[in-house]
This record gives structure tokens, sequence and C-alpha cells, in this order.
């Protein structure tokens, strides 16, 4: 409500993604997200006894790339101001949360494929790297974790191969 004057109309509309169905009024359906997260599986971790806190050395930098991807709360914030109603913002922070830090190394190719493949299933635009995802996230996820997507997404497509009917390796 930046520049609008006493007595001015104006218009609400519920966000422009298709993939964020519109339930009520202005509320809209974001479980989208949810199956983008589902699509990226697990981790594998050691069961047991929590280990400690020093075992497992991860640099300075790297955990705070981690942390700041990890900071995403799923609003919807980066689709709605995003002009091709993309999800990459989103998508990018939660596959890039895991790709700086050990425990997300053994199933890092197979959940960026996954990934992103489930976002472009459910109808989200292309990232056409404007940047208004990133003016207007609330937590000021970094567009470097699309570029780091991006990355991740391209070697794995030519690393991972799909599995053929007969249950091998194509």
């Amino acid at each position: 409500m930046r520049h609008f004057h006493d007595g001015d109309e104006i218009y609400l509309e519920p966000w422009r993604a298709s993939a964020f169905p519109v339930i009520k009024d202005l509320a809209v359906n974001r479980s989208s997200f949810d199956r983008i997260i589902a699509a990226g599986g697990f981790i594998s971790v050691p069961t047991g006894s929590a280990p400690d806190g020093n075992a497992i050395p991860i640099p300075k930098p790297d955990a705070d790339l981690a942390m700041d991807a990890a900071a995403c709360i799923g609003c919807g914030a980066c689709v709605a101001a995003c002009p091709n109603a993309a999800a990459a913002l989103f998508t990018g922070a939660k596959i890039s949360h895991l790709a700086h830090v050990p425990q997300g190394q053994v199933e890092r190719d197979r959940r960026a494929l996954a990934m992103v493949q489930q976002m472009n299933r459910e109808g989200f635009g292309n990232c056409g790297n404007i940047g208004e995802c990133e003016a207007v996230c609330p937590k000021q996820i970094k567009l470097e974790v699309i570029a780091q997507t991006n990355s991740d997404y391209i070697k794995a497509a030519f690393t991972e191969r799909p599995e053929t009917a007969s249950g091998g390796i194509g």
C-alpha cells in the first residue's frame, strides 16, 4: 500500500501461479510446495545416539550457505512476485540447504533431478533471473540457490541414468 491515497480503488487478486489453485476468495492451495519437498526424499544418516557436534567438521562458509538456504519458510512470496510464476527460489533453497553439508551428498544428484522435475510437473513457470523473488523474500534467500540448483541439476542429468522397465540401469 505504498502509493495509494485515501479513496483510491485497489484490486486484490489471488496469486497468478496455476500451481496454486484458488480455494476460496484470496486463499490458495500451496500443497504443490509439499510435493516438491516430498520428491526430494530423504538423507542418509547413521542411526543411534547423536554424534558429537564436532565429529563431522563442516567449513564455516558451507555451514553458512546451508543455514541461509534452510531459512526458507515456503510462504510463496517468491512465486507471487515472479512475472513467470516460477518456484525456482523455493526449490533452490530446499535443494541447496542439503548441497553444502556431508549428510546431503549421497542423494544429492537424485534429489536435484526429482525436485526440479516435480516443480515442472506442478506447472510453475521458468526462472528468468529477474530477481523479484529475492527482493520480496522475507528470509532474504539469495538467487545463488537457483544457480546451485541449476548446476546440480545439469550434473545429475548427465550422471544419473533412469531405470529401464526391466529394472536395470539404462
